[in-house]
């Protein structure tokens, strides 16, 4: 087994966005909505706040109280929307029951939608394009490749689907409960993120797949872990990415990295912001 160190990859970018934002003179402005108290989301709310000072990303953060009206967050994202300061805007994900999520993401201008939530948003979700750099780290080659996506959401599933397609891979969704087991087993890569512990089993694989892990699970000992039993792939060649230290700092670094795009599409609409 071979591990995909997202850490290591995600603290490259970091420093590569750091650099351009400071070559270019950018100010890049990221506007964050938190709502409610849900610990994991105030975890990781944290963490992209910590980020974003260390590469030079300026954070609005406001946070309300999870019985908050929709009017009152739509009225706060259409004030950030008119703000020329903020070049982009984040509503932390999931949203408290009783809130329509559709309704707030939609009241986001597209072009500060850092998330790529928008079919008209210039970014490109980070998550999706974390998982794809993540799959660039290993030897496989994406033109004929097949993958297999094992998720709860379709809405998760259709961008990164488009994604890969793009780069050539023939892919197939697929939900844990009605799993095509004959597709799963021969796909080059697999991306899991269902929330169920120890859900892929290496009996499930190929023997030298890449495995992408997005699930994110506390085990009866509190410890966090992924969809994958790792376990059971300590004598495969597969390339996995870890829980923790996979697919999340990537997703953080991918975001700061829209941050600084979107900054710099505001300071130059002819100019681009890219990172190899």
């Amino acid at each position: 087994m071979f591990l995909i160190d997202g850490k290591a990859l995600a603290e490259r970018i970091r420093a590569q966005v750091a650099q351009e934002i400071k070559e270019k003179h950018l100010s890049p402005h990221l506007a964050i909505l938190l709502v409610g108290d849900d610990p994991a989301s105030h975890l990781y709310v944290g963490l992209k706040q910590k980020y974003a000072a260390e590469v030079g990303v300026r954070v609005t953060y406001e946070q309300r109280s999870a019985d908050v009206s929709d009017d009152e967050l739509v009225d706060l994202i259409q004030r950030w929307n008119q703000d020329p300061s903020v070049h982009a805007i984040l509503v932390q994900i999931p949203l408290p029951p009783g809130h329509d999520e559709q309704r707030i993401i939609e009241a986001i201008d597209p072009k500060k939608d850092v998330d790529g939530f928008r079919p008209a948003s210039t970014s490109v979700p980070p998550v999706h394009e974390g998982i794809l750099r993540l799959i660039n780290e290993t030897p496989l080659k994406l033109s004929g490749a097949s993958a297999a996506i094992i998720v709860n959401s379709d809405l998760f599933a259709a961008p990164l689907k488009r994604l890969l397609s793009t780069g050539g891979m023939f892919v197939n969704v697929m939900h844990p409960d009605d799993l095509d087991q004959e597709k799963l087993a021969s796909a080059d890569v697999v991306v899991i993120a269902v929330g169920r512990t120890n859900f892929l089993h290496a009996s499930m694989t190929k023997p030298d797949a890449v495995i992408i892990d997005v699930g994110t699970n506390k085990t009866d000992e509190g410890k966090t872990c992924g969809d994958v039993d790792r376990s059971s792939f300590e004598k495969t060649y597969v390339w996995l990415t870890p829980v923790p230290g996979g697919v999340g700092p990537m997703t953080i670094a991918q975001l700061l990295k829209n941050v600084a795009g979107l900054a710099q599409q505001d300071s130059s609409p002819s100019g681009s912001f890219a990172l190899t």
